[in-house]
Protein backbone atom coordinates (compact mmCIF):
# COMPACT_ATOMS: atom_id res chain seq x y z
CA UNK A 1 0.00 0.00 0.00
CA UNK A 2 1.09 3.52 -0.60
CA UNK A 3 0.22 4.96 2.80
CA UNK A 4 -0.84 8.57 3.20
CA UNK A 5 1.08 10.07 0.30
CA UNK A 6 -0.43 11.47 -2.87
CA UNK A 7 0.67 9.10 -5.65
CA UNK A 8 2.05 10.82 -8.68
CA UNK A 9 1.40 14.40 -7.57
CA UNK A 10 4.34 16.80 -7.73
CA UNK A 11 5.52 18.57 -4.64
CA UNK A 12 4.39 21.91 -6.05
CA UNK A 13 0.70 20.89 -5.99
CA UNK A 14 -1.21 23.74 -4.31
CA UNK A 15 -1.09 23.14 -0.56
CA UNK A 16 -3.93 25.60 -0.13
CA UNK A 17 -6.36 22.81 -1.04
CA UNK A 18 -5.36 20.67 1.96
CA UNK A 19 -6.11 21.17 5.64
CA UNK A 20 -4.30 19.22 8.30
CA UNK A 21 -6.07 19.86 11.61
CA UNK A 22 -8.46 17.47 13.29
CA UNK A 23 -11.38 19.66 12.28
CA UNK A 24 -10.48 19.67 8.59
CA UNK A 25 -13.45 18.28 6.56
CA UNK A 26 -11.32 15.79 4.65
CA UNK A 27 -12.26 12.37 3.34
CA UNK A 28 -11.37 9.65 5.83
CA UNK A 29 -11.81 6.74 3.43
CA UNK A 30 -9.26 5.87 0.76
CA UNK A 31 -11.18 4.83 -2.40
CA UNK A 32 -8.13 2.92 -3.64
CA UNK A 33 -8.81 0.22 -1.06
CA UNK A 34 -10.84 -2.31 -3.04
CA UNK A 35 -13.57 -2.65 -0.40
CA UNK A 36 -14.23 1.09 -0.56
CA UNK A 37 -13.90 1.18 -4.36
CA UNK A 38 -16.49 -1.59 -4.65
CA UNK A 39 -19.08 0.23 -2.56
CA UNK A 40 -18.41 3.61 -4.15
CA UNK A 41 -18.71 2.48 -7.78
CA UNK A 42 -20.68 -0.76 -7.33
CA UNK A 43 -23.75 0.53 -5.48
CA UNK A 44 -27.09 1.34 -7.08
CA UNK A 45 -27.14 4.85 -5.61
CA UNK A 46 -23.80 5.61 -7.25
CA UNK A 47 -24.33 4.17 -10.72
CA UNK A 48 -23.94 7.67 -12.13
CA UNK A 49 -20.37 7.73 -10.77
CA UNK A 50 -19.57 4.41 -12.47
CA UNK A 51 -21.07 5.62 -15.75
CA UNK A 52 -19.01 8.81 -15.59
CA UNK A 53 -15.81 6.88 -14.82
CA UNK A 54 -16.41 4.49 -17.74
CA UNK A 55 -17.32 7.29 -20.14
CA UNK A 56 -14.14 9.17 -19.23
CA UNK A 57 -12.10 6.30 -20.71
CA UNK A 58 -14.02 4.77 -23.59
CA UNK A 59 -14.44 6.21 -27.07
CA UNK A 60 -17.42 8.37 -27.92
CA UNK A 61 -19.18 5.51 -29.72
CA UNK A 62 -18.90 3.29 -26.63
CA UNK A 63 -20.21 5.80 -24.10
CA UNK A 64 -22.87 4.53 -21.74
CA UNK A 65 -26.28 6.05 -20.94
CA UNK A 66 -27.37 3.57 -18.27
CA UNK A 67 -26.08 0.41 -16.61
CA UNK A 68 -27.39 -2.68 -14.86
CA UNK A 69 -25.07 -3.76 -12.05
CA UNK A 70 -24.53 -7.52 -12.21
CA UNK A 71 -22.73 -7.95 -8.87
CA UNK A 72 -23.77 -4.94 -6.77
CA UNK A 73 -22.11 -4.19 -3.45
CA UNK A 74 -23.63 -6.12 -0.55
CA UNK A 75 -22.17 -6.21 2.95
CA UNK A 76 -23.94 -9.52 3.63
CA UNK A 77 -22.50 -11.09 0.47
CA UNK A 78 -19.03 -9.84 1.36
CA UNK A 79 -19.23 -11.29 4.88
CA UNK A 80 -20.36 -14.63 3.45
CA UNK A 81 -17.35 -14.70 1.15
CA UNK A 82 -19.38 -14.23 -2.02
CA UNK A 83 -17.50 -11.08 -2.99
CA UNK A 84 -13.93 -12.34 -2.69
CA UNK A 85 -13.08 -10.51 -5.92
CA UNK A 86 -14.19 -6.92 -5.39
CA UNK A 87 -14.64 -5.99 -9.03
CA UNK A 88 -17.66 -4.25 -10.54
CA UNK A 89 -19.57 -5.97 -13.34
CA UNK A 90 -22.22 -4.16 -15.34
CA UNK A 91 -24.16 -4.37 -18.60
CA UNK A 92 -25.54 -1.44 -20.54
CA UNK A 93 -28.74 -1.08 -22.55
CA UNK A 94 -26.94 -2.09 -25.74
CA UNK A 95 -25.87 -5.39 -24.18
CA UNK A 96 -22.19 -4.50 -23.79
CA UNK A 97 -20.41 -5.76 -20.68
CA UNK A 98 -18.03 -3.84 -18.44
CA UNK A 99 -15.69 -5.03 -15.72
CA UNK A 100 -13.98 -2.47 -13.47
CA UNK A 101 -11.39 -3.51 -10.90
CA UNK A 102 -9.10 -1.72 -8.46
CA UNK A 103 -5.76 -3.40 -7.69
CA UNK A 104 -4.03 -1.76 -4.75
CA UNK A 105 -1.27 -4.31 -4.10
CA UNK A 106 1.55 -4.79 -6.58
CA UNK A 107 0.98 -7.79 -8.84
CA UNK A 108 3.37 -8.41 -11.72
CA UNK A 109 0.86 -10.82 -13.27
CA UNK A 110 -1.94 -8.28 -13.23
CA UNK A 111 -1.92 -8.05 -17.04
CA UNK A 112 -2.52 -11.79 -17.36
CA UNK A 113 -5.25 -11.65 -14.72
CA UNK A 114 -6.92 -8.78 -16.58
CA UNK A 115 -7.13 -10.82 -19.77
CA UNK A 116 -8.38 -13.85 -17.85
CA UNK A 117 -11.20 -11.88 -16.20
CA UNK A 118 -12.07 -10.26 -19.53
CA UNK A 119 -12.35 -13.71 -21.13
CA UNK A 120 -14.49 -14.99 -18.23
CA UNK A 121 -16.93 -12.14 -18.78
CA UNK A 122 -17.17 -13.10 -22.44
CA UNK A 123 -17.79 -16.78 -21.77
CA UNK A 124 -20.36 -15.97 -19.09
CA UNK A 125 -22.48 -14.43 -21.83
CA UNK A 126 -22.82 -17.82 -23.51
CA UNK A 127 -25.98 -18.95 -21.85
CA UNK A 128 -27.30 -22.34 -22.94
CA UNK A 129 -28.42 -22.17 -26.53
CA UNK A 130 -26.88 -18.73 -27.19
CA UNK A 131 -25.11 -18.41 -30.52
CA UNK A 132 -21.67 -16.86 -30.92
CA UNK A 133 -23.10 -14.06 -33.02
CA UNK A 134 -25.02 -12.87 -29.96
CA UNK A 135 -21.85 -12.14 -27.97
CA UNK A 136 -21.49 -8.46 -27.13
CA UNK A 137 -18.47 -6.22 -26.80
CA UNK A 138 -16.73 -6.57 -23.45
CA UNK A 139 -14.65 -3.75 -21.96
CA UNK A 140 -12.35 -4.33 -19.01
CA UNK A 141 -11.08 -1.35 -16.97
CA UNK A 142 -8.22 -2.03 -14.58
CA UNK A 143 -7.08 0.59 -12.09
CA UNK A 144 -3.70 -0.05 -10.47
CA UNK A 145 -1.98 1.63 -7.56
CA UNK A 146 1.44 0.52 -8.80
CA UNK A 147 3.56 0.96 -11.91
CA UNK A 148 2.39 -1.85 -14.15
CA UNK A 149 4.30 -0.82 -17.29
CA UNK A 150 7.57 0.90 -16.27
CA UNK A 151 8.56 1.53 -19.90
CA UNK A 152 5.47 3.69 -20.54
CA UNK A 153 4.71 7.18 -19.25
CA UNK A 154 1.01 7.46 -20.10
CA UNK A 155 -1.23 6.94 -17.11
CA UNK A 156 -4.06 5.60 -19.31
CA UNK A 157 -3.51 2.95 -21.98
CA UNK A 158 -5.99 1.09 -24.19
CA UNK A 159 -5.49 -2.29 -25.84
CA UNK A 160 -7.54 -3.63 -28.73
CA UNK A 161 -7.06 -6.26 -31.43
CA UNK A 162 -5.71 -4.62 -34.58
CA UNK A 163 -4.56 -5.67 -38.01
CA UNK A 164 -0.77 -5.54 -37.71
CA UNK A 165 -0.39 -4.60 -41.38
CA UNK A 166 -2.87 -1.75 -41.47
CA UNK A 167 -2.59 -0.85 -37.76
CA UNK A 168 -6.35 -0.37 -37.76
CA UNK A 169 -8.71 -1.79 -35.15
CA UNK A 170 -11.53 -2.43 -37.61
CA UNK A 171 -14.83 -4.08 -36.73
CA UNK A 172 -13.65 -7.63 -37.38
CA UNK A 173 -12.54 -8.16 -33.76
CA UNK A 174 -14.14 -5.21 -32.01
CA UNK A 175 -15.29 -7.23 -28.98
CA UNK A 176 -12.00 -6.85 -27.10
CA UNK A 177 -11.04 -3.72 -25.20
CA UNK A 178 -8.75 -3.52 -22.19
CA UNK A 179 -7.95 -0.34 -20.26
CA UNK A 180 -5.24 0.27 -17.68
CA UNK A 181 -5.35 3.32 -15.42
CA UNK A 182 -2.02 3.56 -13.57
CA UNK A 183 -2.45 6.05 -10.75
CA UNK A 184 1.25 6.42 -9.95
CA UNK A 185 1.85 7.85 -13.42
CA UNK A 186 -0.58 10.72 -12.98
CA UNK A 187 1.68 13.79 -12.87
CA UNK A 188 -0.67 16.70 -13.51
CA UNK A 189 -1.01 19.66 -11.20
CA UNK A 190 -4.48 20.96 -10.41
CA UNK A 191 -4.28 23.73 -12.99
CA UNK A 192 -3.34 21.17 -15.67
CA UNK A 193 -6.41 18.99 -15.09
CA UNK A 194 -8.59 19.35 -18.17
CA UNK A 195 -10.55 16.16 -18.91
CA UNK A 196 -13.04 13.98 -17.07
CA UNK A 197 -10.40 11.24 -16.91
CA UNK A 198 -7.94 13.70 -15.35
CA UNK A 199 -10.52 14.53 -12.70
CA UNK A 200 -11.36 10.92 -11.86
CA UNK A 201 -7.67 9.98 -11.71
CA UNK A 202 -6.96 12.92 -9.42
CA UNK A 203 -9.88 11.87 -7.23
CA UNK A 204 -8.74 8.25 -6.98
CA UNK A 205 -5.17 9.34 -6.29
CA UNK A 206 -5.91 11.70 -3.41
CA UNK A 207 -9.57 11.70 -2.37
CA UNK A 208 -8.63 10.88 1.21
CA UNK A 209 -6.60 14.10 1.36
CA UNK A 210 -8.99 16.54 -0.29
CA UNK A 211 -10.95 19.19 1.57
CA UNK A 212 -14.48 18.57 0.33
CA UNK A 213 -15.52 22.13 1.23
CA UNK A 214 -12.66 23.76 -0.66
CA UNK A 215 -11.93 21.71 -3.75
CA UNK A 216 -9.67 23.10 -6.47
CA UNK A 217 -11.68 24.63 -9.33
CA UNK A 218 -10.63 21.87 -11.75
CA UNK A 219 -12.39 19.29 -9.55
CA UNK A 220 -15.17 21.47 -8.19
CA UNK A 221 -16.59 22.04 -11.68
CA UNK A 222 -17.42 18.33 -12.05
CA UNK A 223 -20.70 17.58 -10.27
CA UNK A 224 -20.12 13.83 -10.11
CA UNK A 225 -16.57 14.12 -8.79
CA UNK A 226 -17.93 16.44 -6.10
CA UNK A 227 -20.55 13.81 -5.29
CA UNK A 228 -17.85 11.15 -5.03
CA UNK A 229 -15.73 13.27 -2.68
CA UNK A 230 -18.70 13.66 -0.33
CA UNK A 231 -19.91 10.06 -0.73
CA UNK A 232 -16.57 8.45 0.03
CA UNK A 233 -16.55 10.11 3.44
CA UNK A 234 -20.11 9.13 4.38
CA UNK A 235 -20.75 5.78 2.74
CA UNK A 236 -19.69 3.45 5.59
CA UNK A 237 -21.59 2.62 8.73
CA UNK A 238 -19.63 1.56 11.82
CA UNK A 239 -19.46 -2.11 10.85
CA UNK A 240 -18.31 -1.33 7.32
CA UNK A 241 -15.73 1.14 8.58
CA UNK A 242 -14.27 -1.55 10.84
CA UNK A 243 -14.06 -3.97 7.90
CA UNK A 244 -12.39 -1.26 5.84
CA UNK A 245 -9.83 -0.54 8.57
CA UNK A 246 -9.08 -4.24 9.00
CA UNK A 247 -8.70 -4.67 5.24
CA UNK A 248 -6.36 -1.69 5.02
CA UNK A 249 -4.23 -3.04 7.85
CA UNK A 250 -4.21 -6.53 6.41
CA UNK A 251 -3.01 -5.19 3.07
CA UNK A 252 -0.21 -3.34 4.83
CA UNK A 253 0.70 -6.45 6.83
CA UNK A 254 0.69 -8.61 3.70
CA UNK A 255 3.01 -6.24 1.87
CA UNK A 256 5.26 -6.11 4.92
CA UNK A 257 5.45 -9.90 5.14
CA UNK A 258 6.27 -10.21 1.47
CA UNK A 259 8.85 -7.44 1.65
CA UNK A 260 10.50 -8.91 4.74
CA UNK A 261 10.69 -12.33 3.17
CA UNK A 262 12.64 -11.01 0.22
CA UNK A 263 14.56 -8.16 1.89
CA UNK A 264 16.13 -10.57 4.36
CA UNK A 265 16.91 -13.10 1.70
CA UNK A 266 14.45 -15.64 3.01
CA UNK A 267 14.24 -18.62 0.68
CA UNK A 268 10.60 -19.28 -0.17
CA UNK A 269 11.47 -22.35 -2.14
CA UNK A 270 10.44 -24.90 0.44
CA UNK A 271 6.87 -26.06 0.15
CA UNK A 272 5.79 -25.40 3.73
CA UNK A 273 7.27 -21.88 3.76
CA UNK A 274 5.34 -21.03 0.61
CA UNK A 275 2.15 -22.48 2.02
CA UNK A 276 2.57 -20.54 5.26
CA UNK A 277 2.97 -17.26 3.39
CA UNK A 278 -0.05 -18.15 1.23
CA UNK A 279 -2.20 -18.75 4.32
CA UNK A 280 -1.40 -15.25 5.56
CA UNK A 281 -2.42 -13.66 2.24
CA UNK A 282 -5.73 -15.45 1.66
CA UNK A 283 -7.81 -12.87 3.49
CA UNK A 284 -6.80 -9.96 1.26
CA UNK A 285 -5.67 -11.35 -2.09
CA UNK A 286 -7.33 -13.52 -4.71
CA UNK A 287 -5.99 -16.95 -5.63
CA UNK A 288 -4.11 -15.80 -8.75
CA UNK A 289 -2.29 -13.05 -6.85
CA UNK A 290 -1.43 -15.31 -3.90
CA UNK A 291 -0.02 -17.83 -6.38
CA UNK A 292 2.12 -15.19 -8.07
CA UNK A 293 3.43 -13.93 -4.70
CA UNK A 294 4.31 -17.36 -3.29
CA UNK A 295 5.21 -19.55 -6.24
CA UNK A 296 2.41 -22.00 -5.50
CA UNK A 297 0.05 -23.05 -8.26
CA UNK A 298 -3.42 -21.52 -8.42
CA UNK A 299 -4.83 -24.98 -7.73
CA UNK A 300 -2.74 -25.31 -4.55
CA UNK A 301 -3.88 -21.89 -3.33
CA UNK A 302 -7.52 -22.75 -4.10
CA UNK A 303 -7.08 -25.95 -2.12
CA UNK A 304 -5.85 -23.98 0.90
CA UNK A 305 -8.83 -21.67 0.67
CA UNK A 306 -11.39 -24.45 0.25
CA UNK A 307 -10.00 -26.44 3.14
CA UNK A 308 -10.21 -23.43 5.42
CA UNK A 309 -6.58 -23.97 6.33
CA UNK A 310 -5.77 -20.29 6.72
CA UNK A 311 -3.57 -20.53 9.76
CA UNK A 312 -5.85 -18.46 11.97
Amino acid sequence: MSGDGIPGMRARSPEMFFKHGEDAPMCRINPRVDFAFKKLFGSEENKDLLISLINSMVSERDRVADLELKNPYSLAAYKEGKLSILDVKARDARGRWFNVEMQIGEDRNFDKRAIYYWSKLVTEQLAEGMMYKELKKTISINVSNFDLTPSRDDYHSVYRIINTKTLVDDDLHNMFELHYLELLKFRKDFHEIATALDRWTAFLSMAHRLDRDDLPPSLREDELVRKAVVAVDRMFDEEERQIYEIRMQTFADAESRIGSAFDHGKEIGREEERRELARKLLDVLDDDTVASKTGLSVEEVAGLRESGDEGR
